[in-house]
């Protein structure tokens, strides 16, 4: 692969921030290492209730900060930087992630010389347990059973992951998009609020003709789970919620017809079962209300993807 041309083109690097602007800090000190030389940070506040977002420009005073007046979810809240990123790609990236210092140019490479790929993403390990793997590229979605797996998910990292390859999906945690094209096919659809919005997005740029690629000469630290509680009812409920929805957008016919068949006949009373033999009432609750909330949501979802307007 050829390197990049110099100057290297500006990365717009976009991240949003709720209750959390300590982590933010922290995200933003690990930048402050890398070794691409054109960046430009926007940090959304998604309203946060509890927290003091202003810390965040305090300590770094270059960052744009964007506060919304209320939670617009992860693909609303990144969604609201993309009219002021002047950069020629976008790195869509977690606030609990820390990176290497060269993360970012092989993910630009690919971007840079091959025009076909849409979006690509690097390879992640977790950071509290390290040398493990938490991503290393997707297999393809089974569009019956609306699941896909992790390449490399809880391995040791020994480096058997480096290659550069097209992928079946994209990971949210860590996505660097060309602005061109999310131009041409527009941002993230927001009415998931949150999981599966990444998915969703990656369908539509491969059917808009580009290709997903994971760099895996590209490291980023992911700190899972400081922003959503493991196993807790509101992850619960937006993964069903957004699993559902994932079919009912990206499925059509007969796929559509089976897809939401086994999820409403074979995966709903199987998981219940098991979240009753824990006494986990809760998360049965909460993924029953799921169900609910895609059975009774028709009028008014918008199943394609909201255009980007400049300013």
């Amino acid at each position: 692969m050829s390197k990049l041309n110099s100057p290297v083109p500006l990365v717009s690097v976009v991240s949003v921030n709720y209750n959390q602007s300590a982590v933010t800090l922290e995200f933003l000190n690990s930048l402050e290492s890398i070794t691409y030389e054109n960046i430009e940070i926007l940090i959304v506040d998604n309203a946060s209730p509890s927290d003091d977002p202003d810390i965040i420009k305090k300590e770094y005073p270059s960052v744009n900060l964007i506060k919304t007046t209320e939670n617009l979810g992860f693909a609303g809240g990144n969604n609201v930087a993309l009219p002021h990123c002047k950069g020629k790609y976008v790195l869509f990236i977690n606030n609990d992630t820390e990176v290497e210092p060269d993360f970012l140019e092989p993910l630009v490479e690919v971007l840079e010389n091959q025009a076909d790929v849409g979006m690509v993403s690097p390879r992640i390990q977790y950071f509290h347990t390290p040398n493990i793997l938490q991503f290393a590229g997707f297999t393809p979605f089974n569009m019956i059973t609306i699941r896909n797996f992790a390449i490399g998910f809880g391995e040791e990292d020994t480096g058997q992951y480096m290659e550069t390859k097209e992928t079946g999906s994209i990971f949210g945690a860590s996505m660097l998009v060309p602005m061109r094209i999310i131009e041409e096919v527009g941002m993230m659809a927001d009415v998931f609020f949150l999981y599966y919005e990444e998915h969703d997005w990656a369908a539509h740029i491969k059917k808009a003709g580009y290709k997903i690629y994971y760099q895996g000469k590209s490291l980023v630290y992911h700190k899972e789970s400081i922003s959503t509680v493991k196993n807790s009812p509101f992850q619960i409920f937006y993964l069903m919620r957004g699993r559902i929805l994932f079919a009912r957008r990206n499925t059509t016919g007969l796929k559509k017809a089976m897809s939401l068949l086994y999820i409403y006949l074979v995966t709903l009373p199987r998981i219940t079962l098991q979240f009753l033999a824990r006494r986990r009432f809760d998360l049965i609750w909460a993924y029953w209300k799921a169900v609910w909330w895609n059975l009774s949501h028709h009028k008014g979802i918008v199943f394609d993807i909201p255009k980007l307007i400049k300013k």
